[in-house]
């Protein structure tokens, strides 16, 4: 039987927003549309908005000015297909997202996000709907892709901000930490603490002795330099929340009734929240045992705001266009990831629930100790 040609596709972006997602839109939009002559949509607020049939028609005028343009011009959501809020009360949506998809004549659906969006994008997957995904966000953290749209941008923030530092713990000879995102992964905090000169670089791949660190500020101290950055993702843990918590996590994982899982999903929820914090905690412990003034700033949403890097830019700009080319051939199911200068395609299911973290034999890891900087181990 022949191929039914591609007439109509949908986008949206889900998940946290993060700088590049305009310019993923925008180059998935112009190739489909002034390539291959197809109509796109897109929907308001990620899959809430596929949900509840909200979208607006992408032509050449809505897409054009975009490509600087920080954040999404479709708005986003972390609202999941099979557990969303709909009249006030959790719903699975995921038959009626796949009713309003072949209502709209879709022939194809570019998700834009995340490990969560990735683990949505699979459940439509399963629904027999045309997906394709495109990675972002600025944790670095999606499997099977070099670089996720967003994190080039983030990182020169907060190797900005590290930069911006330097001068205010020189003059006041203080211990200055900067809390930075990323997650469960390391790749924000350790490349920008590497770009910024951080003298401590705390992640969540290597738990910490407190003590190791205060080691560290002494030596500084002894040498005559009296003021230390210390650069702490905030998902750093101390060596014994790092145990607890890997604990709490095994016995989630190893959980076979319902109230054993709900059990240890409560657990871990409150070990997740005794962590909030953590970094002011941590500053205070390097005062009492350094004597030393420490202060904290904390990057929060400054990371995932403004206008896109040159390299997000051209990130999304690649992987977008690519995008259009691979549902052109009928390739669905798949994320399209960044390889070297080229790209690939991925099978979804083998991205969904993954995480990529920082290997601990990685050459940034090597290189941060062969100029001194301490991991905290």
């Amino acid at each position: 039987m022949k191929k039914k040609p591609v007439q109509r596709i949908g986008i949206l972006t889900a998940g946290g927003d993060s700088p590049g997602l305009n310019a993923a839109i925008r180059a998935v939009g112009k190739a489909a549309i002034s390539e291959y002559g197809w109509e796109i949509i897109g929907f308001r607020d990620g899959f809430l908005g596929l949900a509840q049939n909200r979208w607006v028609r992408l032509d050449k005028g809505r897409l054009s000015g975009i490509l600087t343009v920080g954040g999404t011009v479709l708005g986003t959501s972390r609202d999941k297909p099979h557990r969303m809020e709909i009249d006030g009360r959790m719903r699975d949506m995921t038959g009626v997202i796949a009713a309003n998809y072949r209502k709209l004549g879709l022939d194809a659906l570019v998700c834009i996000g995340g490990g969560g969006t990735h683990k949505n994008a699979l459940r439509l997957v399963e629904k027999g709907l045309n997906i394709i995904t495109l990675p972002k966000t600025i944790d670095n953290d999606v499997a099977l892709t070099d670089a996720s749209i967003g994190f080039d941008t983030a990182l020169g923030i907060a190797t900005e901000a590290l930069d911006r530092l330097h001068s205010t713990a020189h003059s006041h000879h203080r211990i200055v930490m900067a809390e930075i995102m990323g997650h469960r992964a390391g790749w924000l905090t350790l490349g920008a603490g590497i770009a910024g000169g951080a003298d401590v670089i705390l992640i969540p791949e290597i738990p910490y002795d407190v003590e190791k660190v205060v080691a560290a500020i002494r030596r500084r101290s002894r040498s005559g330099t009296n003021f230390s950055i210390v650069a702490v993702a905030e998902g750093a843990m101390a060596k014994h929340d790092a145990i607890a918590f890997a604990a709490a996590e095994k016995r989630r994982k190893n959980a076979k009734t319902e109230p054993e899982k709900e059990h240890a999903k409560v657990e871990l929820a409150a070990l997740e929240a005794r962590h909030v914090g953590n970094t002011l905690r941590l500053s205070k412990q390097l005062e009492e045992l350094t004597h030393l003034e420490a202060r904290v700033t904390i990057l929060g949403y400054v990371q995932r705001g403004g206008t896109p890097s040159v390299a997000d830019r051209l990130l999304a700009t690649r992987l977008g266009t690519a995008c259009a080319g691979f549902i052109n051939k009928g390739v669905f199911g798949v994320m399209v990831a960044a390889r070297g200068d080229g790209v690939k395609v991925v099978p979804i299911e083998e991205v969904a629930g993954k995480l990529k973290t920082v290997a601990l034999d990685h050459q940034w890891i090597e290189a941060a100790r062969r100029v001194g900087t301490c991991l905290g181990d």
